[in-house]
């Protein structure tokens, strides 16, 4: 059997599979980060969670939506069973989804500190209506920061073209 370079002696929750208590709701202790093989390059890593749910603060009624985090790896990459069980934490618990955005890229902020991060929460109609909440950071990384804004403009660029060609 073959072995990538990837390091994963210190990833715990990848073995376990659940989180041991996520009645306590989402917290940064959840995620885990791998070393960034390639932190000398800016590219883009995003994930798709399209099932995300958590309940209203004041109603107790669910929400429903779909989150996407785009972002460009500095030292870390988050490691992926650890940003699901990461989200799980996040359906009995209560908060705006305003709130809930923002504490997700906070949380990948401090747990991984990225060039650049950006987190939209794209939630269900309730109540007649739907609510989009864009939450973005970047880096102060010096003589990089021009290189990194323009890595993200070619990324924005590049998706748009391929959400085009995605119509046919």
């Amino acid at each position: 059997m073959s072995r990538s370079q990837d390091k994963t002696e210190d990833l715990q929750l990848l073995a376990k599979g659940h989180l041991s208590r996520p009645e306590q709701g989402p917290s940064v202790s959840l995620l885990e980060a791998f070393p960034n093989c390639y932190a000398g390059r800016f590219y883009v890593i995003t994930i798709d969670f399209p099932e995300f749910t958590s309940l209203c603060p004041v109603t107790g009624q669910p929400d429903f939506g779909r989150i996407f985090v785009e972002y460009i790896p500095d030292k870390l990459c988050v490691e992926s069973k650890s940003f699901k069980l990461y989200m799980f934490a996040f359906r009995n618990h209560q908060s705006f989804m305003e709130t809930m955005t923002n504490t997700i890229l906070d949380d990948l902020w401090q747990l991984m500190h990225p060039c650049w991060c950006r987190v939209q929460g794209l939630f269900a109609p309730r109540g007649g209506a739907r609510i989009n909440v864009f939450a973005e950071q970047f880096a102060e990384l010096g003589e990089r920061n021009t290189q990194v804004r323009e890595a993200v403009a070619q990324y924005r660029m590049d998706s748009q073209i391929a959400r085009h060609y995605e119509k046919f």
